[in-house]
């Protein structure tokens, strides 16, 4: 006759089945309670930086030309004057003695910019310029060769170019509007690298996360 069905068999099969579903809902809800999972696609650098891998920064004093009478007067930027008579001579303009020069549409500068990790020669970099003398506006003024140095007085970059002012401003009447600063701006890409700084990242043996 037929072969009786042995029932330790089928409850063999009954218990896998529900284990194979309880394994299931297990992997499924693991993603909502393990605190491992929630981590496991970040990455080095959002939680450490390579320790002598960092941005040095550049400082370096020049003149904006080009103003519209906004720029500096002589009498409370003595200095601004010292400086475009110094660039003229450069230039082969002597300056006859006893002339004052009064540059109305010249403005002393502070140039600063940051120059990032592993930045090669012929890299373009962004600059901030900012007024040091009593200019009332650097709107519509172009920023001339400036060298900019690091903290151990070696030449890094050379800025120029054209200014960026985020401000706006008018007088008419005896009133006067302004939004935002005008005696500070930026040139984006502005700066040329001219000397790459060495880093610590290849000259170990061993890497550190700080």
């Amino acid at each position: 006759g037929p072969a009786k069905p042995d029932p330790r068999r089928s409850l063999d099969a009954g218990k896998l089945l529900r284990l194979t579903i309880v394994t299931a809902a297990f992997a499924a809800s693991a993603a909502l309670w393990w605190p491992v999972g929630a981590h496991a696609a970040t990455r080095i650098k959002e939680v450490a930086t390579v320790q002598g891998v960092r941005a040095n920064q550049l400082v370096g004093y020049g003149l904006v030309v080009g103003l519209d009478g906004t720029g500096d007067q002589s009498s409370g930027a003595p200095f601004t004057a010292q400086s475009l008579a110094a660039m003229l001579q450069q230039m082969g303009v002597t300056v006859p003695p006893g002339v004052q020069i009064q540059p109305k549409n010249v403005a002393a500068v502070l140039v600063t910019a940051a120059l990032p990790a592993f930045a090669q020669p012929g890299q373009a970099i962004d600059v901030n310029v900012s007024s040091l003398g009593n200019s009332k506006s650097l709107r519509g003024g172009t920023l001339i060769a400036t060298p900019l140095k690091g903290a151990d007085g070696a030449l890094y970059a050379m800025a120029q170019g054209n200014l960026i002012i985020h401000g706006a401003g008018a007088a008419a009447g005896g009133s006067a509007v302004k939004v935002n600063h005008l005696s500070a701006g930026r040139v984006p890409q502005g700066a040329t690298v001219e000397r790459a700084v060495p880093t610590a990242l290849a000259l170990g043996e061993f890497l550190q996360l700080d």
